[in-house]
This record gives structure tokens, sequence and C-alpha cells, in this order.
């Protein structure tokens, strides 16, 4: 079958952060004397030039600076990358751009320049409100300093998002739902509220700390559910919740399979290749070092999702919504007959972690929720 373009979005990686935390796995690196801003902008909009070939006549839907801390840059160097982009791909009438910020180094003093760039959404990684749940998560923030990057949040940009998790070390269930209580008090537009993980690479990894058992973790699941349900938010992805209208744009195009071009150091992208009926992701040079090494192209790899894969790339993020999706839809963007996934879509529906709503449409149930990675391994 062949292929439709879905909608496209950006991905900008900054790299840099002002520690290390002990539980992240992403490419971020301690930063060490002064951010080369100049340097790294004009990387990022060659190795933008290098991906041009992947828009297709597409307008951007959304952008998203993610590190790493991007608002470490200044105002200048963000307008400057937005101008750059804006320059070279057309923006959509509507377009989402979220810059992610720590609340720890008075950042939020440049919100409304960021504003004034083009930003229109801002994400707070305040993770906690607890001085000693901070410490363990090596976040040089404390609670005023979060409280503070909402506020000006909140009078800079349209919408914004706080970042919050759950199941840190030590945590009680009374810890936890403390914690969510203060990020709604702050009336964001967006939460995402997520179970600590431990990843490997990560100091975390090699020295585990003490985490809450899994009844505890269960209860403030629930509790927290609930909480956030009866102020108003609503859960459309297992670990985000909005108010009506405000769902993140940029995030549900990598949930529902859409494009996006990725630059900066060690990004991803995934491109549907129209002409040549194909999907590509990209993966950029991981090291600032290398990246900005001009002799050398930023691109490190690149390679086809083969078809046999496609299936099961395409249901690890659809069914991480609470939406329902097409068979229709999953032709377009897979290029996959659905007749070849009948059986798959019978064996969720007997085990009730998928329900049929048309002929066309399938739902994950609240079950297929709770139990997303056995109903995910099914599409293997």
């Amino acid at each position: 079958m062949s292929l439709v373009l879905p909608p496209l979005s950006l991905y900008i990686h900054i790299p840099w952060c002002v520690q290390k935390c002990p539980y992240c796995d992403f490419n971020s690196h301690a930063q060490k004397g002064t951010i080369p801003e100049t340097e790294y902008v004009a990387n990022l909009l060659d190795d933008l030039d290098q991906d041009l070939k992947y828009v297709q006549g597409r307008k951007l839907h959304s952008i998203f600076f993610g590190g790493g801390t991007p608002s470490l840059l200044s105002e200048k160097a963000v307008a400057n990358i937005l101008n750059g982009v804006k320059q070279r791909i057309e923006f959509a009438d509507d377009i989402e751009i979220t810059l992610e910020a720590n609340p720890g180094t008075l950042e939020y003093n440049k919100f409304s320049g960021f504003a004034d760039a083009g930003v229109n959404r801002i994400s707070i990684g305040v993770q906690s409100f607890q001085l000693d749940k901070l410490k363990a998560l090596g976040r040089i923030h404390n609670d005023d300093e979060a409280k503070t990057a909402a506020s000006y949040a909140a009078s800079s940009v349209n919408t914004f998002n706080i970042d919050l998790m759950h199941g840190l070390p030590n945590q009680s269930l009374d810890d936890a739902i403390s914690d969510l209580k203060q990020a709604i008090a702050l009336n964001p537009t967006h939460l995402s509220w997520y179970q600590l993980t431990i990843e490997p690479n990560t100091l975390f990894y090699s020295q585990p700390p003490k985490l809450p058992q899994d009844e505890t973790l269960w209860d403030i699941q629930q509790q927290g559910h609930e909480l956030l349900k009866q102020a108003g938010y609503i859960q459309y992805e297992i670990s985000a919740y909005s108010k009506a209208g405000y769902q993140c744009k940029h995030n549900l195009n990598y949930w529902r399979f859409g494009d996006y071009l990725g630059i900066g150091c060690g990004a991803h992208g995934k491109i549907t290749v129209e002409q040549d009926n194909k999907i590509v992701r990209t993966e950029k040079v991981k090291h600032p070092k290398g990246y900005m090494d001009l002799t050398k192209a930023h691109l490190n790899k690149v390679w086809d999702v083969e078809l046999d894969d496609r299936t099961f790339e395409y249901f690890m993020n659809k069914l991480r919504l609470k939406e329902a999706f097409s068979l229709i839809e999953f032709e377009k963007y897979t290029g996959i007959e659905s007749n070849d996934i009948q059986e798959k879509l019978s064996k969720a529906v007997k085990l009730t972690l998928l329900e049929k709503v048309t002929s066309d449409q399938y739902q994950v149930t609240e079950k297929g929720i709770q139990f997303y990675n056995n109903l995910v391994d099914l599409f293997l």
C-alpha cells in the first residue's frame, strides 16, 4: 500500500544543563563555562538545511525545544533559531511552540522574552515540591522557585505544563498526593504526571534508591487519577492530563505516528518518504563537540523502518492514547493492510484490552491502559 504523509513536527535538542540528574538517561551534558550559543544556533540551522528534503511541502505543526535545559539559552538565541526555522519551513497558523524550562536557575525571568520570540507553551520540570525528594533527584530548585516559575509562565504564554514525578525514593502516598495538590493549585493547563523509572546508564541504575512498594504505587496512581479528574483534568494519554482543549499537539503527533524532524545533538527523527514509499528514522551526532565539528555531517545514522516493524511501532505509540484509532489511518501511515492485524486485534478484544467501537475503529480500555505492555506485546 502507498503511504500518506502525516503531519510534520520539529524537535530541537539543547544538550546543556546545570548538572546531570541521577535518573536522567537523556543526551544531556553538564554546562562548563559559557554555552556556545552563536555556534550552536548556526549548526542547528545547518542541520535543518540537510533535512529540508524531508519536509515534502508540509507546514510545521509544532516545535519542541527539549534537552538538557533549553531555557539556559538566551531569548535572542531562541528568537534566532525560530526565525531561521521559519525562513526555511512554513508554519501552520495554529503552530504550537514549546520550550522546556528548569525553575532552579532564575530562567523564569526570560519567559516573556521567549514568548516575544514565538514560544507559546512552556513546560516546567518541577518533579516534586518537597525538598528531600528534590535533593534525592538531583534537582537544584526548591518549592518556592517552582511556584514562582509557574506564575511567570502563566503570565507569559497561553498554556504551560508542569512535569511531576511519583514513585520517588522513600515517597509515601501522602507525599505523592501532596505534590499533586500543590501542582493543581498552580492551575497549569497541562500536567505530565509519570512514575519514576530506573533506566540503564544512570546513577540510579548503578546505585538504586529505595522506591515505594507496588501496593503504594498502585494507591498513588488510583488516588492521584481521581484527584486530577475532580480538578478538571482529562487523562488523554498514560501520563498526560490536560484541561479541555489543552492537549500537547507535539506529543500527540508522536503518539499518532506523525512525522518529526530532529535537529541538535543526538536528536531523533521519524519521516515518511512519500516518493520512495518508505519510513526512515534519523539520529544526529550525540556529543556537542562532535556535532559542532564543521568538517563532519550532523547526521550520524539513518535507517529504514522495515515493514515487519511498522505495526509494533505504530501501536507502541498509538495505544498510549485514550482515543479510538482508525484502521484506515493505520493503513495510510504504515502501508500495511489492516487484514494483516485482524487476528491480533481480535485477541486484544477477547482479553478486554481493546473494544471495537465501529467497523473501522477500536478503543483502548481502562484495562488496556493498565496493562499497556501486555497489550503492545500482542503486536510484536
